[in-house]
C-alpha cells in the first residue's frame, strides 16, 4: 500500500505533517517545540524539564484535576519530555478522539496556567530525578561523555543542576514559556486513520492565529576540558566512548548506520561477540548512532568489573578500529535483515510513524518514504561500509570512565 503523506506550513511557521494509515483505528500525534534544555538559561538549568511537567497542570478553562480527567476520558496515552533541542508532547488514542485531544493540547501549549502553588512540588520531583543519577552509574557516564563530546549547550542534560532548579521562580518559568513557546519552528506530526482536510482545517483554527516570535539562535561554545574519569567507590567500572560520524543528510549516512549495526546489531554483532561472548569481559556492551543538530557521533558503552576494565576498554577500541579492515557479506545481510524488520514494524505503529515524520522534517526538511529508506538499506555492501569507514574512521575518541580507579585511555 503506497504511503499517503501530507504537509503544510502555515504563515506563522507552524508545520503540520500527516501520514494517513487506513489499516489502523488509532492515531498518534507528536508536538516538537524548539525549547529543549539547550535553551535553558545558565541560572535556570533544568527549567525545560520543570516546564514540561508544570505546563500540563491546568490550561484554558480547566484546572489541574479537570484537565487530567479530560485527557484520561479520551483514553489518551501521553507523555511530555525535554530533549536537547525540543520539548516533546506525545499522545496516542483512538482516531475518533484525536480532534478533542488536539483541542486540549492547544490550550496546554498556548494557554497554560503554570500554577505557582504547584511549582515547589514540581521542583522537588525534578531534584529527585537529578539525585537518582547517583544510583545510575551507566546513565551518569553516558551523560558525561556526551557533555564532553558536544559543544555546549548541546551536551547539557535535561535534568539541569541543583542550583538551577532551586533558583526557579514562577516568574522565571512564565518568562521562559513566553519566550520559547511560539509557532515558528514548531512541528505537529500525526499518523493514523485521519483525513487530511478536516485535520488541516482544525489545526488552522487552533494554531493559525498563534503569533510568531523572534527565533532564539543557539551560540555554541567550546568543548569543556576533558575529564576522562569520574571516581566512585564501586566494584564495577562504566566505560563510555564517543567519536564523530556523518549526519543524517550525508550521502554516507546509510553506510554509517550499517557500520554501527555491524558493531552492535544484536547477539551476532562484533562487540557482543568479541568483547562479551569470547572473552567474557563485560556484562553489557553496545554502540549506537546519535545526532544533535548537525553534529553526529557513534556512542559506545561497556559495563564491566574493575579488574577487567582496562582490557575491556582496550579490546573495545581495537574492535572499533578493526572494522575498517573488512566486513563479511553475512554480517551485512544480518544488518539488513534487522533494519528491514525494524522498518516494517515501524510502519505498523502510529506512534513510531508520528515520531519519524517529525524527526525527518526537523533534520531533512522533508519526509523520507518507505521505499527510499528500503533502498538505502538495500544499497549496503561490505565494500560500501568499509569505504565509508576508511573515509571516516573511528578516531578522535572522547572517553569517560566511572569507577574506583582511572584507566589508561591511550593504551
Amino acid at each position: 500500500m503506497p504511503q499517503e503523506i501530507h504537509q503544510h506550513t502555515f504563515a506563522n511557521g507552524f508545520t503540520l505533517l500527516l501520514e494517513r494509515m487506513t489499516h489502523v483505528r488509532s492515531a498518534a500525534f507528536n508536538f516538537l517545540l524548539p525549547s529543549g534544555c539547550a535553551y535553558d538559561p545558565p541560572r535556570y538549568r533544568g527549567i525545560a524539564s520543570v516546564l514540561s511537567d508544570l505546563i500540563t497542570r491546568g490550561a484554558g478553562d480547566l484546572g489541574n484535576r479537570e484537565l487530567t480527567l479530560a485527557l484520561d476520558n479520551l483514553g489518551l496515552d501521553r507523555d511530555e519530555s525535554a530533549g536537547v533541542m525540543h520539548l516533546r508532547f506525545w499522545g496516542a488514542t483512538l482516531a475518533q478522539n484525536l480532534p478533542p485531544g488536539l483541542e486540549l493540547y492547544a490550550d496546554i501549549l498556548r494557554r497554560p496556567h503554570l500554577p505557582g502553588d504547584e511549582l515547589d512540588a514540581v521542583k522537588a520531583l525534578a531534584l529527585q530525578d537529578l539525585q537518582s543519577l547517583e544510583d545510575e552509574p551507566r546513565q551518569k557516564v553516558l551523560l558525561e561523555v556526551l557533555r564532553q563530546y558536544y559543544p555546549p549547550p548541546l551536551g547539557q542534560d535535561r535534568r539541569g543542576t541543583p542550583d538551577g532548579i532551586e533558583n526557579l521562580t514562577s516568574e522565571a518559568v512564565r518568562r521562559h514559556w513566553s519566550k520559547h513557546f511560539h509557532p515558528n519552528g514548531t512541528i505537529l506530526s500525526v499518523a493514523g486513520h485521519i483525513e487530511w482536510e478536516p485535520l488541516l482545517a482544525q489545526v488552522e483554527s487552533l494554531f493559525g492565529d498563534w503569533k510568531p516570535a523572534a527565533d532564539t539562535p543557539l551560540k555554541l561554545g567550546k568543548r569543556p576540558k576533558p575529564q576522562p574519569h569520574l571516581a566512585k567507590k564501586t566494584s564495577q567500572t562504566q566505560i563510555a566512548i564517543a567519536y564523530p560520524s556523518v549526519p543524517v543528510q550525508h550521502p554516507d549516512y546509510y553506510a554509517a548506520l550499517g557500520a554501527v549495526n555491524v558493531l552492535s546489531g544484536g547477539s551476532s554483532s562484533r562487540l557482543f561477540t568479541e568483547v562479551r561472548e569470547k572473552r567474557g569481559l563485560c556484562y553489557a556492551v553496545w554502540a549506537t548512532y546519535r545526532m544533535i543538530m548537525d553534529e553526529a557521533c557513534i556512542l559506545c558503552y561497556a559495563g564491566t568489573t574493575t579488574e577487567r576494565a582496562q582490557e575491556t576498554l582496550d579490546v573495545t577500541l581495537a574492535e572499533l578500529k578493526r572494522l575498517q579492515k573488512g566486513i563479511d557479506k553475512e554480517e551485512v545481510e544480518r544488518v539488513q535483515a534487522g533494519l528491514k524488520s525494524s522498518l516494517v514494524m515501524q510502519e505498523e505503529s502510529t506512534s513510531s510513524r508520528a515520531n519519524s515524520l517529525a524527526s525527518d522534517w526537523y533534520n531533512l526538511g522533508r519526509i523520507r518514504s518507505f521505499d527510499e529508506i528500503l533502498a538505502g538499506i538495500n544499497s549496503l555492501t561490505p565494500q560500501r561500509i568499509v569505504t565509508h569507514l576508511r573515509k571516516y574512521p573511528p578516531r578522535d575518541f572522547t572517553i569517560v570512565t566511572l569507577g574506583p580507579k582511572p584507566l589508561l585511555v591511550g593504551a
